[in-house]
C-alpha cells in the first residue's frame, strides 16, 4: 500500500513525498487505516519497522490547533523521546502543530513554558509525573494516548508510573500501544486500559539473506579488546555500533578506541543528556564512525547507515540480541553482526542461540596485534592490562 492512498491531510502526504517515502512497511500498512478509523490498536513489530510513522501520521491528521494538549506519547528513554518528538515536529511543522518533548536531566522551567502552548507532548514517565505533581500539565482533555516501546517500559520497571499517568487521562481517549514483543505484563495493561483493541503483529525474524551473523570464540579474555580494535580498523564501510554490558565498560572501550585512533563516541545512562545527544548526533552526521553503547541505544533509535554491530558483551537474551542487530540490515540493505565470545559470556550466548531464528556462524579469528587496555581504577590510578 502506498502512502498517497491514505485519506489524510494533503499537507502530510506532500511531506511524505518530500522525504521520499513511497511504500508502507508491514506495520504501517496494517496499523494506519485502523488508527485513522479511531480504533484502539496494539502494534507489535521488530525494531526499525517504522512504528513511529504508524501512529504519528493519523494523530497529526486529527489535531486541531486550539492551545490544549490533544495527544500524549510516553517513551521509556530520553533519546527515544527526542526522536519521536522530532518526527512529530517534522511532519507537523507545515500544519502549525506544536510538539514538546519533556524528560529528565535538563531544566524543568523551559518545559513548563512550552507545555502551555503545545498540541502534542512526548515524555518519559518520570518527568511527566513530576509535571503532574507540580500541576504544570493537564492531561484531562487529551484525545490520543500512545505508549511506545511498552515492553521496554516493563523491563525498566515503569509500568506503575504508566498506570498513574493513564489514570490522569480521559477514558474517551483513543489509546495506542507499540512494542517489539508482547509480554504477559503488557497483555494485562492492554485489557485493562484499551477499548476492544485490535492486536496487529508482524513476523519478528532475522533476514538471513541480508544479515551475516558471526562469532569469535576468544580463548584468552585478554585479547578481546585487541580483536575488536583489529576488526574496526579493517572495517572500511559504513557506521558501527559496539554494545557493552555496563556503563563503565562502554566508557572504557570508547576511551581506549580513541587512543588507538578510532573515531569513536560513547552513549550510556551515566552521561548527561547533552553528551548523549552529542554522541548520537555525531554518529548520525557521520562525524564519528563508531558508537560504543549500552542497550539504551538498542531500542527505537533511528540511526541510518549502520553496517556493523559488535557485541563486545553478549546480551542476556535472544530478544535483546534481536533488538541490537535491528540497528543494521534495514530497508533492504545488508549488514553484519559480530559477537566477541569469552568465558563469562557463554551462559548468555547459549540463551541467545536457543532462538531457532538465530544462526550465528563461528569463524576463526585472524592474526592481530595485542595492545594494552587502560582501565581506570579507584583514586584515579590506571592499570595496563590486555583484554
Amino acid at each position: 500500500m502506498k502512502f498517497d492512498e491514505l485519506n489524510i491531510n494533503k499537507i502530510i502526504i506532500e511531506k511524505i513525498k518530500e522525504i521520499g517515502f513511497k511504500e508502507m512497511t508491514s506495520i504501517q500498512e496494517k496499523c494506519l487505516p485502523e488508527i485513522i478509523q479511531g480504533r484502539d490498536v496494539v502494534g507489535q513489530a521488530e525494531t526499525g519497522s517504522g512504528k513511529t510513522i504508524a501512529f504519528c501520521l493519523p494523530i497529526l491528521d486529527k489535531i486541531k490547533r486550539n492551545k490544549r494538549i490533544q495527544a500524549l506519547v510516553i517513551t521509556p528513554t530520553r533519546e527515544l523521546c527526542i526522536q519521536v518528538s522530532d518526527v512529530f515536529h517534522d511532519f507537523g511543522y507545515n500544519l502549525g502543530v506544536k510538539t514538546t518533548s519533556i524528560y529528565g536531566g535538563v531544566g524543568i522551567e523551559p518545559q513548563i513554558e512550552k507545555i502551555s502552548t503545545s498540541d502534542i507532548v512526548v515524555s518519559t514517565p518520570g518527568r511527566l509525573l513530576d509535571h503532574i505533581r507540580r500541576g504544570t500539565i493537564n492531561l484531562g482533555s487529551i484525545d490520543f494516548l500512545v505508549i511506545d516501546e511498552i515492553d521496554k517500559m516493563l523491563d525498566m520497571g515503569f509500568i506503575d508510573d504508566v498506570e498513574k499517568i493513564i489514570r490522569k487521562t480521559p477514558k474517551s481517549r483513543q489509546t495506542l500501544m507499540f512494542s517489539a514483543t508482547i509480554l504477559n505484563g503488557i497483555d494485562k495493561l492492554m485489557h485493562k486500559h484499551l477499548n476492544n483493541p485490535l492486536i496487529i503483529t508482524t513476523k519478528n525474524y532475522v533476514d538471513k539473506s541480508k544479515l551475516k551473523q558471526e562469532y569469535y570464540d576468544i580463548y584468552n579474555q585478554k585479547n578481546k579488546f585487541s580483536l575488536l580494535l583489529h576488526l574496526l580498523k579493517n572495517n572500511k564501510s559504513g557506521l558501527s555500533i559496539v554494545f557493552c554490558g555496563t556503563r563503565s565498560e562502554a566508557e572504557a572501550v570508547s576511551i581506549n578506541l580513541k587512543k588507538h585512533k578510532i573515531n569513536a563516541s560513547a552513549i550510556h545512562g551515566g552521561m548527561t543528556q547533552k553528551k548523549r545527544l552529542q554522541s548520537l548526533n555525531s554518529l548520525k552526521n557521520e562525524k564519528t564512525d563508531v558508537l560504543v553503547a549500552t542497550d539504551v541505544a538498542a531500542r527505537g533509535l533511528d540511526i541510518q547507515n549502520v553496517t556493523h554491530i559488535y557485541h563486545y558483551d553478549v546480551p542476556k537474551t535472544s530478544i535483546d540480541y534481536i533488538h541490537r542487530i535491528g540497528r543494521t540490515a534495514r530497508a533492504g540493505a545488508t549488514g553484519k553482526t559480530i559477537t566477541l565470545l569469552t568465558g563469562p559470556d557463554h551462559d548468555n550466548f547459549r540463551r541467545v542461540q536457543s532462538n531457532d531464528e538465530i544462526e550465528i556462524k563461528k569463524v576463526n579469528y585472524p592474526d592481530f596485534e595485542k595492545v594494552s587496555f587502560h582501565r581506570k581504577k579507584k583514586y584515579g590510578k590506571k592499570s595496563n592490562r590486555y583484554y
